[in-house]
């Protein structure tokens, strides 16, 4: 949190019902948006608003945009750790309602976001690789480790693919329906153009979902330890 901010502040800050509320729904690591939070805290969208602005101004929310969506979140694991000790402490679960979100089944579990993959699929290949030690992922850009390098080059994957432009190699997108980051970037775009060639996934002909083939479980599962 910001530099000179007090326990009292940040008390006073959860101490409202519907700013707790919100906060304990961002639990999951997932990003939201605003009327989707004014729905779990079962306010008014104007009235979650106003909190959201507090929220992010005392630095216990971060604030992504993604086209003209904006997406919020909590601002660090730190924040989290806070959150779910209050709710140990307190004894209380989190908000029982959810968001789920309306989307064709097919388009969440594996689509392509421009050049790269989305959806469930492309999450869990990401969070594959960082807990693999592969890549670190910040809010903004992404870093392949020495063993990253090692790892993508047994995959097939160059280990500092032609940059064209100033296109970023690595970067988190904050898929739009796990809404959780998968990889975009060159590197996402290698991922999603080396499991097409390998036969792991197959493109839809009118339509940007993508289909898992059974030698794509397969090699997901061993190759990553990804359960489709």
């Amino acid at each position: 949190m910001r530099s000179g901010i007090g326990m009292a502040e940040v008390a006073a800050l959860i101490a409202d019902p519907g700013r707790a509320n919100m906060l304990a729904a961002l639990l999951d690591g997932r990003a939201l948006t605003a009327t989707e939070l004014a729905f779990t805290a079962g306010i008014a969208p104007a009235t979650a608003s106003g909190h959201l602005a507090k929220l992010v101004d005392g630095r216990l929310l971060g604030l992504a945009r993604q086209g003209r969506h904006r997406y919020f979140r909590l601002a660090s694991p730190e924040v989290a750790r806070m959150l779910e000790g209050i709710l140990v402490f307190a004894g209380a679960p989190a908000p029982a309602r959810r968001v789920t979100p309306r989307i064709d089944p097919a388009l969440r579990e594996a689509r392509t976001c421009y050049d790269h993959l989305a959806g469930r699929l492309a999450v869990s290949l990401a969070d594959a690789l960082v807990a693999r030690g592969a890549i670190q992922l910040t809010e903004e850009a992404g870093e392949v480790t020495p063993a990253g390098h090692s790892l993508l080059a047994e995959f097939g994957i160059a280990q500092e693919p032609v940059r064209t432009g100033r296109r970023l190699f690595c970067r988190p997108c904050l898929d739009w329906s796990e809404r959780r980051p998968h990889l975009a970037g060159i590197l996402g775009a290698a991922l999603c153009t080396r499991c097409e060639d390998l036969g792991w996934i197959a493109r839809s002909r009118d339509s940007r979902a993508v289909t898992v083939t059974e030698a794509g479980r397969a090699g997901f599962r061993e190759r990553f330890g990804i359960a489709l």
